[in-house]
C-alpha cells in the first residue's frame, strides 16, 4: 500500500490524538476486565511487545539508521529518532552504571497521559503507560538484543519525572536466528 503524496503535517497530530484517546479507553476497559493491577500491567506489556516486534521493521525502513556499535548508541537512537518519529517527543538519556548497560529515558512530556489527570481510584500500582515498555522490549528483541524495560518513575504516581529504565541483558545469539543456506 502506498502513501498518499499529499499527506498534511496535521494528519500526524490527528493520528497521535486519536491514538492517545483510544489508548485511554483501552486502559479503562482493561481495568474493568482485570481486578489486579499486575494483570493489567502484564497485558499492556504483552500488547506493547507485539507492537514492538512489528514496528521495528517500519522504524528501520523509514529511519534508515545504521548499525549501532554500543548500548548508548542504541538508546540514543530510541530516544532521538524512534520517540520523535512515533510520539513527537525526545526524551533525555542518562547512563546509570559503569558497565554502560543500564540507561534511563526521561520524558519531560508523555503524550499517552495528555488527557489523564490521575490514576483510577484503587489502582495505585497500575503502570498506565506500560505499553511503551513492551514496545521497546519487543523492538530490541527483534534486533537480537535482550533487555529489561520498566517504569522507574511516573508522574501519574506523584513522581517529579516520568522515567523508563532499559537494562540490556545480553546480545542474543545471532547464529540461532540466521537462515541456513
Amino acid at each position: 500500500m502506498s502513501r498518499p503524496a499529499n499527506r498534511r503535517p496535521e494528519d500526524h497530530k490527528i493520528n497521535k490524538d486519536l491514538f492517545v484517546l483510544t489508548y485511554g479507553a483501552l486502559v479503562a476497559q482493561l481495568c474493568k476486565d482485570y481486578e489486579k493491577d499486575e494483570d493489567v500491567n502484564k497485558y499492556l506489556d504483552k500488547m506493547g511487545y507485539g507492537i514492538g516486534t512489528r514496528l521495528v521493521e517500519d522504524f528501520l525502513a523509514r529511519s534508515r539508521v545504521r548499525r549501532c556499535h554500543s548500548y548508548s548508541e542504541i538508546t540514543d537512537i530510541i530516544a532521538q529518532v524512534a520517540f520523535k518519529m512515533y510520539l513527537g517527543i525526545t526524551p533525555s538519556v542518562t547512563c546509570n552504571n559503569a558497565s554502560k548497560n543500564e540507561f534511563s529515558l526521561i520524558l519531560d512530556k508523555n503524550p499517552l497521559v495528555e488527557f489523564v489527570e490521575e490514576l483510577p481510584a484503587g489502582r495505585s500500582s497500575l503502570c498506565y503507560c506500560n505499553l511503551l515498555c513492551g514496545i521497546i522490549r519487543g523492538a530490541l528483541e527483534m534486533v537480537n538484543l535482550a533487555a529489561d524495560v520498566t517504569f522507574l518513575h511516573d508522574r501519574l504516581k506523584g513522581d517529579s519525572v516520568t522515567e523508563i529504565g532499559i537494562t540490556f541483558l545480553k546480545k542474543l545469539d545471532e547464529k540461532k536466528y540466521r537462515r541456513k543456506k
